[in-house]
């Protein structure tokens, strides 16, 4: 789902795909839920993984997910949201770490590729929660990132 009215940003074509792919793969492998309404280990893959596949335990329900694009309120950037599970507060400030993944096998690097683009072009990117509970990833395209957030 597009929000109307996106507006248009200067950015390497092939690098910006990337990075909207990327987003958008972590929505699809990592916003399962299980019958309970939570993720557990073995719901999905890792971010940026080449596998095409969702692991799913005996006991879980796949499920389709939204994901979202807008602009930023103020027009100095666009976000990515979805209405799966989330990322937990408590681990928003390392998922962009190179490695970082809930996949034990997987290699941690779709997130990190989504920050690396963003700083190529000047951008800034964070980790918050949807409205719907999910996760939003922000992408300020102008100006500082907010601190008091």
């Amino acid at each position: 789902m597009v929000d109307d009215d996106l507006g248009t940003v200067e950015a390497h074509e092939g690098r910006v795909k990337q990075l909207f792919e990327n987003l958008f793969r972590n929505s699809v492998e990592h916003g399962a839920r299980r019958a309970s309404g939570r993720s557990a280990p073995g719901d999905s893959v890792e971010h940026g993984s080449t596998n095409d596949r969702t692991e799913f335990g005996a006991d879980t329900e796949s499920r389709a997910i939204t994901v979202r694009v807008g602009r930023l309120d103020g027009g100095d950037g666009f976000f990515v949201d979805d209405d799966g599970c989330g990322i937990p507060e408590a681990d928003r400030g390392e998922v962009f770490e190179p490695g970082v993944s809930t996949n034990p096998e997987g290699t941690g690097l779709g997130l990190g590729i989504v920050r690396t683009i963003a700083r190529a072009h000047g951008w800034t990117v964070r980790v918050t929660e949807s409205g719907s509970g999910g996760a939003r990833f922000e992408v300020r395209t102008e100006g500082d990132e907010p601190s008091a957030r």
